[in-house]
């Protein structure tokens, strides 16, 4: 390991030397692979676009968020600005470093888009939107070499997984009663967050090495980061289980269309978009934040307020103040569901 933090240190340190004109455009791709985006960008594609596809591509976030958390756990390996006063840490950011999350859920949510439009521009685009989104994470010092390889390769087998099993998971699930559906979601979640749970025990007690924390400092961090945390694993099992049983609500009403004038489509995200920021950063900022169990509690909550506004909360207002109208169909992946 020794041999592979500090061949990544060289190459790191190399690679920030060739300008700092790289900044801006690499802070720009790892914006495309930050939560932020994925909030703004993923709701619009499932309320005025293509509503299944839409689905795909949140659970398959959502997924690679929890299990990525889970591996940070495992390994809880450094940031290289963590590792080395040589490296100039360009991002402020708070969990462990192997493997890197903007690099796993690249390739799952591109690799989704392109698998599902099916376009001969769709691959080379989604291969280089990959590519980019993982050398940003290296030049912001924010990764080693080997924490974005990792990241593509349980990508990929995590985008393989649900191009082979979605299609027979989604027919056995439109078996289901609503009631199993929406249980189902809530096992899932809760086996994502038992998994983390596993993986920090091992943690408990653990204080962060002097020479990262002096490392941090010199950085211009003016708060030390707490990478022996649920904070994520929580956040990605409570918007789960909120996207899947809203989904399964939804559905169960006949679903709704995607279709439309323009204007409805664009008044459907603005809409919309407010009551995600109502619900993310609103309640973020009033609830309590820290380890406690109620604290942990509030923000499986409000994360999974956040997942159903987007699946059903919001369709179902569309359709009542006529920005949308209802799908009659059993088909759960073309329109509405998983």
């Amino acid at each position: 390991m020794e041999i592979l933090l500090q061949s990544g240190i060289t190459f790191i340190v190399a690679f920030q030397s060739l300008g700092g004109w790289l900044t801006l455009p690499m802070k720009f791709f790892t914006f495309l692979g930050s939560e932020e985006f994925f909030l703004l960008i993923l709701p619009a594609l499932y309320w005025s676009i293509d509503a299944g596809l839409g689905i795909r591509m949140g659970t398959i976030l959502l997924i690679n968020t929890g299990l990525n958390e889970t591996l940070k756990l495992l390994f809880h390996t450094p940031r290289p600005y963590w590792y080395s006063s040589q490296v100039k840490g360009m991002a402020a950011e708070p969990a462990f470093g192997l493997p890197s999350g903007h690099a796993q859920k690249a390739v799952g949510v591109s690799g989704m888009f392109a698998a599902h439009i099916k376009r001969a521009w769709a691959w080379p685009v989604a291969l280089f939107l990959i590519l980019m989104i993982g050398l940003s994470r290296l030049y912001l010092g924010v990764h080693f070499p080997h924490d974005v390889v990792l990241g593509w390769l349980v990508g990929g087998v995590v985008l393989w997984s649900f191009l082979r099993y979605w299609d027979p998971v989604e027919a056995w699930a439109k078996q289901q009663s609503l009631g199993t559906q929406i249980r189902l979601a809530f096992a899932l979640s809760v086996l994502m967050l038992a998994t983390a749970w596993l993986a920090l025990q091992p943690l408990q007690g653990w204080t962060m090495p002097t020479e990262w924390v002096d490392n941090i400092t010199k950085s211009g961090e003016t708060q030390l980061p707490a990478p022996a945390s649920l904070d994520s694993a929580l956040s990605a099992a409570g918007a789960l289980f909120g996207l899947l049983a809203g989904v399964a609500w939804i559905t169960s009403r006949g679903g709704f269309a995607t279709d439309g004038p323009v204007w409805q489509r664009v008044a459907r995200y603005v809409f919309g978009l407010l009551g995600i920021l109502v619900l993310w950063f609103g309640l973020g900022a009033i609830l309590p934040r820290g380890p406690e169990i109620i604290a942990s509690i509030l923000r499986y909550t409000r994360y999974a307020l956040v997942g159903g506004w987007i699946s059903a909360a919001a369709p179902y207002l569309f359709m009542r103040i006529n920005l949308a109208k209802r799908r009659m169909d059993n088909n759960l992946v073309s329109q509405t569901t998983m």
